[in-house]
């Protein structure tokens, strides 16, 4: 590994140089480095502390998310704070925005692929695992909020004794089938990215029970001529397909809203609205993980100040974007001439839930503004604390478009307020502890950085011809487009 010197300047390669762009990869590493940091913390016997706290921690939320399904399905749904106008709580308000978390990580890898864009590819393995685990955080709220939670197969068309077939035209079945195509889609996408890593890991290990375990997951790659081919073309394809599913999977969700005739819902901008919000809280929630783990397993010259700031630019983009969306609204609701929907904005920016809608406001519109300066891209403590305010906005936003439409609707005599109970919100934290769970576990033994992309664009896998190469597929070619044996050894080693 190249020497590096004590002044971390180096590790600032934001700097705009018109003659060529700074290279991703910072340190002089190798191929050879980039494996050995990668794979190192999957073999390194001693962990990290703080991953032991961390992981404790995250244990305990998870129990505490099971002791609150186990209680609410011995006792029922009363347990919650839902009440007659408000039907919909926390739970629906947690499924939308564990969905909307999910949105980065299959942007980064299909539609940032697509466009060729070489910095995602230390992020992207990392963003990939996000939207899994998201994901399945999102499907445990819609399948307890049925109540009956023993007979929720009948949400899918499948035979059944009662000989009752699901409502294809309710947005709440669009809903099961989007929510579970995405999250095939995204599974296959990210494990299949994963193969040539571990296979790299599958050769490196010692252990005979690791060699087993991770030879299985790697499904007998060679890195041959063949398999890169087929690998690659495998990962262009799901590309494609995982691309119109960024954009269509929180279209559906918002659906559930934008079908239905309660003032404030009943509006046709809710689909790009949705889509802008996801990607929005998506990616604040990639840098809010992303920073303290980079830190923590000092990868700080893999994943720069460059990918950081890159992703602010985009926070910038898609939170002007859902400021947009809000003034729309006001707008619409203005020009359309109609009572209920001026009452309903008018009661959520100054009625019973005006804190929450300020506090979304504040969060999503004003924060990001902050990434309009350079100095504060690049500020990693900032960066930090602004993607936390802002998925508390997002969190916020799902809150006050759920909550206070239902609350006051078209008969003022059924008006209410609506307050969560314990129940409520320790079912929402302990889902944060399914998350980290399943997220800590994968950066212990998962290889969260994919070396095999991350090689593709450093200069020694394109011979001089820059800073920047291009993809873990576009490695060296001789003459007749063929794969140097050399090359490839060297692209997963």
């Amino acid at each position: 590994m190249t020497t590096r010197t004590a002044d971390l300047s180096y590790l600032n390669n934001t700097t705009d140089d018109p003659v060529g762009r700074p290279p991703l990869v910072l340190g002089g590493r190798t191929f050879g480095d980039v494996t050995n940091t990668v794979c190192g913390i999957v073999e390194n016997p001693r962990t990290p502390p703080l991953w032991y706290v961390f992981f404790g921690l995250s244990l305990s939320l998870l129990g505490v998310l099971g002791a609150m399904i186990a209680y609410l399905i011995f006792t029922g749904i009363g347990v919650w704070g839902l009440q007659s106008p408000v039907g919909w709580g926390w739970a629906i308000v947690n499924f939308v925005f564990w969905v909307g978390i999910g949105h980065a990580g299959t942007l980064i890898s299909a539609i940032l692929f697509l466009l060729r864009q070489k910095w995602r590819t230390s992020i992207n393995r990392f963003a990939e695992a996000m939207t899994i685990f998201a994901v399945a955080c999102a499907g445990i709220f819609p399948a307890i909020h049925v109540g009956r939670v023993w007979v929720v197969y009948w949400l899918f068309p499948i035979p059944n004794q009662m000989s009752m077939w699901p409502n294809f035209r309710s947005p709440l079945l669009w809903d099961v089938f989007a929510v579970s195509t995405y999250a095939t889609v995204s599974l296959l996408f990210w494990y299949m990215g994963m193969i040539p890593d571990l296979a790299t890991i599958r050769d490196r290990a010692k252990h005979p029970v690791r060699k087993i375990a991770y030879g299985i997951l790697a499904l007998g790659w060679r890195s041959s001529n063949r398999h890169w081919h087929r690998f690659e073309s495998a990962y262009l394809l799901l590309a494609a397909l995982a691309t119109p599913l960024v954009l269509s999977v929180h279209s559906v969700v918002s659906f559930d809203f934008a079908v239905s005739i309660i003032p404030g819902w009943h509006t046709t901008i809710f689909p790009p609205y949705f889509v802008a919000g996801a990607i929005f809280s998506g990616f604040a929630m990639v840098v809010t993980l992303i920073i303290p783990t980079r830190a923590i397993f000092k990868l700080e010259e893999i994943i720069t100040l460059r990918h950081l700031e890159n992703m602010a630019k985009i926070m910038l983009a898609t939170g002007m974007m859902v400021g947009l969306a809000y003034s729309t609204e006001f707008f619409m609701a203005w020009y359309s001439g109609n009572a209920y929907e001026g009452f309903t904005f008018l009661n959520r920016g100054f009625g019973p839930y005006a804190w929450a809608y300020w506090i979304m406001v504040s969060c999503n519109v004003i924060v990001p503004q902050l990434f309009w300066v350079k100095k504060f891209r690049t500020n990693v403590v900032l960066l930090w604390i602004a993607s936390i305010l802002i998925n508390v906005g997002m969190w916020f936003e799902r809150f006050v478009i759920v909550v206070s439409s239902l609350s006051r609707d078209f008969l003022p005599s059924s008006w209410g307020y609506y307050s969560p109970t314990f129940v409520d919100v320790l079912t929402f934290v302990g889902s944060f502890g399914l998350f980290f769970t399943l997220f800590l576990l994968f950066l212990r033994f998962g290889p969260m950085i994919g070396m095999a992309e991350v090689k593709g664009v450093m200069p020694e896998a394109h011979h001089g011809r820059g800073a920047h190469g291009d993809y873990h597929g576009d490695v060296p070619t001789d003459r007749d487009g063929m794969i140097p044996v050399k090359a490839k050894r060297e692209v997963v080693q």
